[in-house]
């Protein structure tokens, strides 16, 4: 059992520690509004995401055998909700980082929407029920240890690019280099939406 727990912790700290949508924001708001500032859209997408390897775990596999369409509807409705993320970042104004009352960061509701749309979450996660859950037994333990180390490990990856942005956050001082910076992830969010329209 040992040997598979920890082949769960590498698979999905790779998951969620390789750039992506959801990645990609958290850097954003915590260069712009520090690490406790993207605390609520780590924890959304963190949630999220373990409700999706839950469901997985429990039929979703099932579901888009049997309905592939649904996996091309949530694909459009995930790019949809990341444009408008992208149209956000690129018409941000900037912010004295040192500051109260700002802008709102994004919040707990939007990066667990974030990651229910992002077709990255489910696929990787189908993919770890089929190797790490689907072929062992009892299944349902292995669903919650797994379900387990997929909420501390996306914790842990989506709240470490949090917290490069926050160390990022001094070099933002100057809001020329602010806004360039919030246009530059979003170009990179719309790079990774053209990689998902690709799959």
């Amino acid at each position: 059992m040992l040997t598979v727990v920890l082949s769960m912790l590498a698979f999905a700290l790779v998951g969620a520690i390789s750039p992506g949508p959801v990645n990609i924001i958290a850097t954003g708001a915590g260069a712009n509004y520090g690490f406790r500032g993207a605390l609520p859209h780590v924890l959304g997408a963190t949630l999220s995401y373990t409700l999706i390897v839950f469901l997985a775990g429990t039929g979703l596999n099932r579901l888009l055998t049997s309905v592939p369409e649904f996996a091309e509807i949530l694909k459009y409705a995930g790019c949809t909700f990341l444009l408008w993320m992208v149209w956000k970042l690129a018409t941000a104004h900037p912010q004295n980082l040192q500051a109260e009352g700002q802008s709102q960061p994004p919040r707990m509701i939007e990066g667990a929407l974030i990651q229910g749309l992002n077709p990255k979450a489910w696929l990787v996660s189908v993919s770890g029920i089929s190797l790490f859950v689907s072929s062992q037994q009892p299944a349902e333990l292995f669903l919650l240890i797994f379900c387990a180390v997929s909420f501390a490990m996306c914790l842990i990856g989506v709240g470490s690019w949090a917290l490069l942005g926050q160390f990022i956050s001094r070099y933002l001082s100057n809001p020329a280099r602010q806004v360039m910076f919030n246009r530059i992830m979003a170009i990179l969010l719309l790079a990774s939406i053209l990689t998902i329209t690709t799959v």
